[in-house]
């Protein structure tokens, strides 16, 4: 799967980045681990890197390149930045939904957003919420934005009920 892109993500990980990316590929389409570099025996003196254990892992979710290194435990994920699935019905956010969160953080669960076994946050959207929000009566986004607040899991059918000033 030949992909260019001039910027890539590049996520630093203790010691799971095989791991994480062997997760991630798993779960969405079009995706592959594209290149594993491992630890040379020289390396551990100055990287703490056991030999043959992966250095760096290239792979790609869904055409969108990333890089992943085995840095050790010096900087940790925060939610500053997140990874942003847009989905088109509720089987597709209940699909991304149930695997990225399983082993995550319940309590970094909100409006959408979570935060996997990794500690990588990613928010899981319906596109139709951007026309609920952006909706020209101000009544409609207000709501939408309360029953936004009070969910996990995004649900599109409470969301437009919402919108519609139902329930």
């Amino acid at each position: 799967m030949p992909i260019s892109q001039k910027i890539t993500p590049f996520l630093w990980f203790d010691r799971q980045a095989e791991e994480a990316a062997q997760f991630y590929t798993a779960i969405f389409p079009n995706s592959q681990i594209i290149n594993v570099t491992r630890y040379a025996e020289s390396d551990h003196e100055r990287h703490q890197g056991r030999a043959g254990t992966a250095m760096t892992v290239a792979f790609a979710l869904d055409g969108q390149l990333f890089t992943a290194l085995n840095g050790g435990p010096a900087f940790t994920f925060s939610e500053a930045i997140s990874f942003q699935i847009a989905c088109q019905s509720q089987d597709e956010v209940d699909y991304f939904w149930d695997r990225l969160a399983a082993g995550g953080d319940p309590a970094a669960q909100q409006c959408g957003w979570l935060k996997d076994r990794y500690g990588v946050s990613w928010q899981v959207v319906p596109t139709i919420l951007q026309e609920l929000l952006g909706s020209a009566e101000a009544d409609q986004a207000q709501r939408v934005t309360a029953a936004l607040l009070q969910m996990q899991k995004l649900d599109i059918a409470a969301l437009q009920h919402a919108a519609a000033g139902e329930g």
